[in-house]
């Protein structure tokens, strides 16, 4: 099978090479296709990517690996390759509605999943009931926009959510407020999703003095024993986005687990090495069972 690896960070992150170590453990030819050199022929009965001059080959399989900054071009190159026949590990579009914090909270909310109470708004007059919505302070700000816990900010007093709030519209940015979780302490679950499967689950605990968990910000990471409701958490959320693969981020709540992110593009390197679950080859294990020519719900539309 030639598989490519869609990605701007080439063999650098761990998780691309553990993919790549996998994919040829099993006898499969993996390409790396660096996203923003990549360029298209769109207008043609016969679509294509074009890389250095070069028209590439037909490939079985691409994995997405488009990190967040890149979201809207990363999705084309993925579209093109769909176009084409190739089967995605995660749908262009699914990666587009999940990296919409907005958009994909809505999906998950009509679906009957739990969320942390949230609220959105445009006004400044909104400011006070926007704040009643989510049961007052301590609460927290998050922009759209963020990843990997930036653009995160918890307001402890009632005073201090109102400041933050007007700062944020003044820069004109969009944000959610949400409930701070507050029995959760400082700890998340990252559940990872391939297929209809929890395939792996690790507790993530923030360092001391910081109520992000992420392990980008110092957070640290122990094997988890999640609960049936959990675990149908994480596949229902995967499956509501429309992603095959997918990090879920769950808080332990008093009125049971509440999700806070949909990740298309989780990382390997702390779920692997908490858990010693071999993620890398399970994905590609599931390419294997499901990759077929043009074998994609949207054929690159929408």
């Amino acid at each position: 099978m030639r598989i490519a690896l869609l990605t701007r960070a080439g063999t650098r992150l761990y998780s691309n090479r553990r993919l790549i170590e996998a994919a040829k453990a099993r006898g499969h030819e993996i390409q790396v296709v660096p996203t923003l050199q990549c360029y298209m022929d769109i207008a043609t009965h016969q679509p294509s990517v074009h890389l250095k001059g070069e028209e590439l080959p037909p490939f079985d399989a691409v994995i997405p690996r488009i990190g967040a900054s890149v979201t809207f071009y990363g999705c084309a190159v993925l579209r093109q390759f769909e176009m084409m026949g190739a089967y995605p590990l995660n749908e262009s579009v699914a990666i587009t509605r999940s990296r919409d914090k907005l958009r994909s909270m809505q999906i998950l909310a009509r679906a009957g999943i739990g969320l942390p109470l949230t609220g959105f708004a445009n006004s400044t007059d909104d400011t006070d009931d926007l704040i009643k919505i989510v049961g007052g302070a301590p609460l927290v700000v998050k922009l759209l926009e963020g990843t990997q816990g930036k653009g995160i900010v918890l307001a402890e007093t009632r005073k201090a959510a109102e400041t933050i709030i007007d700062a944020f519209r003044q820069l004109r940015a969009n944000f959610l407020v949400q409930e701070f979780i507050k029995e959760a302490g400082g700890s998340d679950i990252r559940a990872l999703v391939v297929g209809e499967k929890v395939v792996a689950a690790m507790m993530r605990t923030a360092r001391e003095g910081e109520f992000r968990s992420n392990l980008h910000r110092g957070g640290t990471a122990a094997l988890v024993r999640l609960t049936p409701e959990e675990r149908s958490t994480a596949v229902r959320s995967a499956r509501k986005m429309g992603l095959n693969v997918a990090g879920v981020d769950i808080l332990r709540s008093n009125h049971g687990p509440v999700v806070m992110e949909v990740n298309s593009s989780p990382g390997l390197e702390g779920i692997e090495a908490a858990t010693g679950k071999d993620v890398a080859g399970l994905i590609i294990q599931f390419i294997e069972r499901n990759a077929k020519p043009n074998k994609t719900r949207t054929r690159g539309s929408g």
